[in-house]
């Protein structure tokens, strides 16, 4: 009888024992998690990050993106790969991004073209504000008026304005694609200044630039960024920035205020996004490196000659901006009547 109480006192405590350590295990397997996870954030990166730019090379956001890229190898020894998927006015990127693992190694660089897109592209399968997060606001910069100077021989925006109103639908424009800001700064011109311009969309701003600087077109409603070295080297002509101040890059250039159009004032702004899921702290890890590396004199002396200012807005503001950017385009689409083509 005493044998047997003693065999079933040895086989609790064993039990018992066995429990013990499941616990202590558990919560050094939790402990250890989140110390990795924690670790993870305050870590990253520790290898490299896809970054979708949903343009051709060439364009304003590509312009941007690289000397983004080239600036975050240098400050995190790691790749920060640019993943071109041009198409449809940028909302095929868009698309593929939405998609991507949220895991902290996938950005998307998209733009204000992706705040016009839900008033342009009834059917797209991504939500800008439900499928992403946004990051940051990464530059910011004003739209020109540039042309092909063998095609238009205006030196002045007077000259020009008398040969368009002279003139209807004797010139054209290219533009990124149906939807981008270039389109609606497009017909946002014609709208207040009552003329008539033919649209030519392409498949994002490089090969629009390229058909300008050949004479394929006659003139483009561009985001500064891209068009800068372009204009510099003589190639192409701007008329006008929009606005109501001239660009400290192109102090000769004057602003739509200055030859009477006080209202015309599109700007092209660009910033990063994580698909929706991406953790918090991971999501504050990226916006460090962001801010850390727009103040690097190198990527602050590229803006400035791109006539662009780096983002200074919280991930809140942000956030703000973007919703408010939505129901803004919503409007101009509205009074301009621009549809796809």
């Amino acid at each position: 009888m005493r044998e047997r109480e003693n065999l079933s006192q040895i086989a609790t405590a064993a039990l018992q024992r066995r429990d013990m350590l499941r616990a202590a295990g558990a919560a050094g397997l939790a402990l250890a998690t989140g110390g990795a996870w924690a670790q993870g954030a305050s870590g990253w990166p520790t290898k490299p990050v896809n970054m979708v730019v949903p343009f051709p090379a060439g364009g304003g956001t590509d312009a941007f993106a690289r000397p983004l890229a080239a600036q975050f190898a240098k400050s995190t020894g790691k790749t920060l790969v640019i993943d071109n998927r041009g198409g449809a006015g940028g909302t095929v990127g868009a698309s593929v991004a939405a998609k991507a693992p949220a895991d902290g190694y996938n950005l998307f660089m998209g733009g204000v073209h992706h705040v016009i897109a839900p008033s342009m592209y009834p059917k797209l399968d991504y939500d800008l504000e439900k499928d992403f997060v946004p990051l940051a606001l990464v530059a910011n910069v004003p739209q020109v008026l540039v042309v092909n100077p063998r095609n238009v021989t205006a030196t002045n925006m007077k000259q020009f304005m008398d040969f368009v109103k002279a003139n209807p639908a004797k010139l054209n424009y290219a533009s990124a694609g149906s939807g981008t800001s270039h389109h609606l700064a497009g017909e946002l011109f014609k709208l207040q200044t009552g003329t008539f311009i033919t649209h030519i969309p392409y498949r994002g701003a490089g090969p629009a630039l390229q058909d300008l600087i050949g004479g394929n077109v006659d003139m483009l409603f561009d985001g500064l960024g891209s068009s800068a070295s372009h204009i510099k080297g003589g190639r192409i002509k701007a008329l006008m920035v929009s606005g109501s101040k001239r660009n400290p890059a192109f102090p000769d250039v004057p602003c739509a205020a200055e030859v009477g159009l006080p209202d015309y004032t599109v700007s092209t702004w660009y910033g990063l996004w994580a698909p929706k899921g991406t953790p918090a702290d991971l999501q504050a890890r990226i916006v460090e490196e962001i801010r850390k590396l727009g103040q690097a004199e190198e990527l602050k002396a590229i803006w400035a000659g791109n006539g662009a200012e780096f983002g200074t807005l919280s991930q809140a503001d942000f956030a703000k901006m973007v919703s408010s950017e939505i129901k803004r385009w919503a409007q101009v689409v509205k009074a301009s009547g621009a549809k796809l083509e």
